[in-house]
């Protein structure tokens, strides 16, 4: 069986166990502290990607993106209902949880609603018009060469499930983004579904520190879960 044949079975066995939900693009744009033109001319790579629209909106402006998903081997109707269903759910529970959340940015759970029902539709019509901007992968493997991208950006998902991902996959991840990035890769947020810092942060970071690379802890602008209002800005040196 050929390495992508493998890939695709496991991808598509995993589909209803992955949350196929996303931000948007002016989400991304808080979260990662990121400026229009600072993007400019550069290659990124959004990983994992689910719903999120960042991609076909940096593409509309003109920017090179690719977006990486355990879930881009499905039909896109099945992805489409997919999201539609995980975000249904995932009001429902924010609706028994408010406290836990700042409510800043989006005003109501209605708001929430809004803005990841936009970030789904803005996803799917970019996949059918570009599915080669959508590229399916099993982290902590990905299918692209070193270096190929300048800038890796990472959301929602190394840290959040830390309850089921050990430090080594983590790890293990986090190398292999920075094996597909020339120059840096941000990570956000820095805590668990509970809003908690992640356990094993301070020595991921003396493990990245000690094989060279410079590491930043950074506050944003955006906050809607507790604490979560950093990222972890990874840079290559040279």
């Amino acid at each position: 069986m050929r390495r992508d044949e493998k890939r695709q079975g496991k991808t598509k066995l995993e589909l209803n166990r992955v949350v196929f939900i996303g931000r948007t693009y002016e989400e991304y744009m808080r979260m990662f502290d990121l400026q229009a033109g600072e993007l400019a001319g550069k290659k990124i790579l959004d990983c994992p990607a689910g719903a999120c629209s960042f991609t076909a909106h940096a593409a509309a402006a003109g920017l090179d993106v690719t977006a990486s998903d355990i879930a881009y081997d499905h039909r896109i109707e099945d992805l489409e209902r997919k999201g539609l269903e995980d975000t249904a759910h995932a009001m429902e529970s924010m609706e028994q949880t408010k406290r836990n959340f700042i409510w800043d940015f989006y005003g109501d759970v209605a708001g929430v609603s809004r803005h990841r029902h936009q970030a789904l539709q803005d996803c799917v019509s970019d996949m059918r018009a570009h599915p080669e901007r959508y590229v399916a992968a099993v982290l902590p493997e990905l299918p692209f060469c070193e270096e190929q991208f300048d800038l890796v950006l990472s959301a929602h998902f190394l840290f959040i499930y830390s309850d089921r991902l050990d430090y080594d996959f983590h790890l293990n991840t986090i190398r292999e983004l920075l094996r597909v990035a020339s120059e840096e890769v941000r990570i956000f947020p820095l805590t668990d579904l509970s809003g908690n810092r992640y356990e094993h942060l301070e020595r991921l970071i003396q493990d990245l520190e000690a094989e060279g690379l410079e590491v930043t802890e950074k506050q944003v602008s955006y906050e809607f879960m507790i604490n979560g209002n950093s990222m972890l800005q990874i840079r290559k040196t040279r």
